[in-house]
């Protein structure tokens, strides 16, 4: 074999960092180490994998097609590692979810899953669609729950489950109570929405085709939590998740508008990069995912 892992760790690290100084630190080699393990890896094949702009070091049309199946074969090598050694991170797992379910699904499911297997950890990172997407892309997570759709050519979105946003207002807003609101009220209302690039934002758009131009956007906030609060204390009206809302509308402290012209209806997706090996515990995570809609 012409090539090591170690001169694919070289490779990957660089191509993440576009440095290969800070490549060589997160390996714990020197930079002369990393220089001579790509040099190696690159003239054992006469090939150049990245172009030097500056001081970075950018990946060309070659290394960007390999940069995939390198990554899978890390991953399938690390498997094995795991296998044969034991080793206690056997079910670890970098996990990315968006707002919502990160703040209101994934933290229930990541303790079923570390409860199943000693020495299982799961790293939990929130953010919006836009992020968590980006970051499955470039393999720096395993695998994403997202609430928008995206058409990113290096992933493959799997159907999860159903949500439905909800408009909703504090219960002494003059709207309280209504059966409906027309598009002319929807028009007339000042709302609090979440920022560009969420998937509740963008789902909020497509539902609302045709207005959304005239739209009153008094806010965009990045949280939940300061949405809701900010529409209890009568700034305008919002529109989230259901799962989101569950307990404010018990408590009483957010009432729902009901909108039934428009379509709030929406999908939740597993987001899983094409070339990245498929753990055991990816596997078990997804079906823990699937089991929670039965409960």
């Amino acid at each position: 074999m012409k090539y090591s892992l170690r001169q694919l760790e070289v490779f990957l690290a660089t191509a993440y960092h576009e440095n290969l100084t800070r490549a060589a630190s997160s390996l714990a080699m020197s930079q002369s180490a990393a220089s001579s393990a790509l040099k190696d890896l690159e003239s054992q094949f006469d090939v150049q994998l990245f172009d030097r702009v500056g001081k970075r070091l950018q990946l060309n049309e070659l290394g960007q097609s390999i940069r995939p199946r390198a990554q899978a074969l890390m991953e399938q090598a690390k498997g094995l590692e795991t296998a044969l050694a034991r080793h206690q991170d056997i079910g670890h797992l970098k996990v990315g979810a968006t707002l919502s379910i990160g703040n209101y699904l994934a933290v229930e499911i990541m303790a079923r899953y570390m409860g199943e297997q000693d020495g299982a950890r799961v790293e939990l990172e929130v953010a919006n669609t836009e992020t968590i997407v980006r970051k499955v892309a470039n393999f720096e997570l395993d695998i994403g729950l997202i609430e928008g759709e995206t058409r990113h050519p290096e992933l493959d979105l799997l159907h999860w489950r159903d949500d439905e946003l909800m408009v909703f207002c504090a219960p002494d807003h003059p709207w309280a109570g209504r059966p409906w609101l027309s598009d002319a009220e929807l028009l007339e209302a000042q709302w609090i929405v979440r920022e560009q690039g969420s998937g509740t934002r963008q789902h909020f758009e497509w539902a609302m085709q045709g207005l959304l131009p005239d739209l009153r956007i008094k806010l965009e906030l990045q949280h939940t939590e300061a949405i809701k609060r900010a529409v209890e204390a009568g700034l305008g009206i919002g529109c989230l998740s259901e799962i989101t809302l569950v307990d404010a509308f018990k408590r009483g402290s957010l009432v729902p508008l009901p909108v039934p012209q428009r379509n709030f209806h929406r999908r939740f997706y597993f987001a899983l990069h094409r070339q990245k090996f498929r753990s055991a515990g990816i596997e078990r995570w997804l079906e823990l995912c699937r089991s929670s809609l039965s409960e």
